[in-house]
């Protein structure tokens, strides 16, 4: 082969190459936490993935911290509804706002277990949330896991019910604030971005969040003293996609995208509870006083919180919250 047919083949072998990563397009993916999550872990890996499957297809950009909404997480799920953003990943509580009845993931002692939170989000029960996120323009492509909430705070142990009174409580949606005030506790909702700010500089005493997810990687050890593994509300996060961006797309390229949303939140879900697992231990050696209730003392807490419970049932409606007890029944695991 001569040099100037070398030279022509490489040349039109670059401008392929190059096309092809023109015509890669862009799509923006916006969550609620830091860049050191498993929330930004899943989402990278669902850019990887959307990206092979689609042979490159796609490029997607991830933006940590609601960037794109200005800060607020509670925005990001209407801005997709809407189509001025292509994907978040969320948690359920933070579309609350939009979607009442997605606070029946959340209400406080429904899950015993995971295999209680598997047979919901990832069975038949979560298609009826589906069904009014996609009425709403949001497409969920798949569930991941924030995972069971636990309490931090810098006053006391907290071991008991009686322990949450006074306690100005950082909380992330209207249901949480219904809870705070059934325990006495002072509750402010804030965005996640100023939490831990906030905790630093004691403008709130503490904060519930899951321990793998959230607690552990945005390093709320080093400005908590106090945690009391409670598991008193389960917070799952999806990955939804704009309706109309999915609606553009054709059949096959839908497929590739959900698969690859499936397989990114399976790898989500399986390192956050990993990481709630190692974590207790962990945050005991970061200095954490860790307090393990028994189980005389979570039914204080269930009974406590049980006027939050009825309250909220009753904001989703006896279909969805009969669907999920009819779920989580037929697992077999006790509550």
């Amino acid at each position: 082969m001569n040099m100037v047919l070398k030279t022509t083949l490489a040349a039109m072998l670059a401008t392929t190459i190059l096309s092809g990563a023109a015509l890669a397009e862009t799509l923006r993916l916006s969550h609620n936490t830091g860049d050191t999550t498993t929330w930004q872990k899943g989402a990278d890996k669902f850019g990887e993935l959307l990206a092979e499957k689609t042979g490159g297809k796609f490029d997607v950009r991830v933006f940590p911290n609601a960037q794109l909404s200005g800060g607020d997480q509670m925005r990001q799920a209407e801005m997709v509804g809407r189509g001025a953003l292509d994907l978040v990943v969320t948690s359920a509580i933070n579309v609350t706002p939009l979607v009442p009845e997605m606070a029946v993931f959340s209400l406080p002692y429904l899950y015993a277990g995971y295999d209680q939170v598997d047979a919901t989000t990832q069975g038949p029960a979560a298609d009826m949330l589906e069904e009014i996120l996609r009425d709403k323009g949001i497409e969920v492509l798949a569930w991941g896991e924030n995972g069971f909430r636990e309490v931090t705070n810098n006053v006391r142990p907290v071991k008991s019910p009686e322990d949450m009174k006074g306690l100005n409580m950082r909380v992330a949606g209207p249901m949480y604030i219904d809870v705070m005030n059934a325990l006495g506790a002072n509750p402010q909702q804030m965005q996640w971005g100023e939490t831990m700010t906030a905790l630093q500089q004691g403008v709130v005493d503490g904060q519930e969040n899951p321990i793998g997810a959230v607690i552990i990687p945005q390093q709320v050890y080093e400005v908590q003293k106090y945690l009391t593994t409670w598991h008193y509300s389960y917070d799952p996060i999806f990955l939804g996609v704009s309706k109309k961006r999915w609606d553009s797309l054709d059949s096959e390229t839908q497929n590739q995208m959900r698969a690859a949303a499936e397989e990114a939140m399976a790898y989500q879900r399986e390192i956050t509870r990993k990481g709630t697992a190692d974590g207790v231990a962990f945050l005991r050696d970061k200095g954490m006083e860790v307090y393990e209730p028994s189980e005389a003392e979570l039914q204080a807490f269930r009974e406590a919180t049980q006027p939050a419970f009825d309250e909220w049932a009753g904001k989703v409606g006896t279909d969805i919250v009969g669907a999920f007890r009819k779920a989580i029944d037929e697992t077999g695991q006790g509550s």
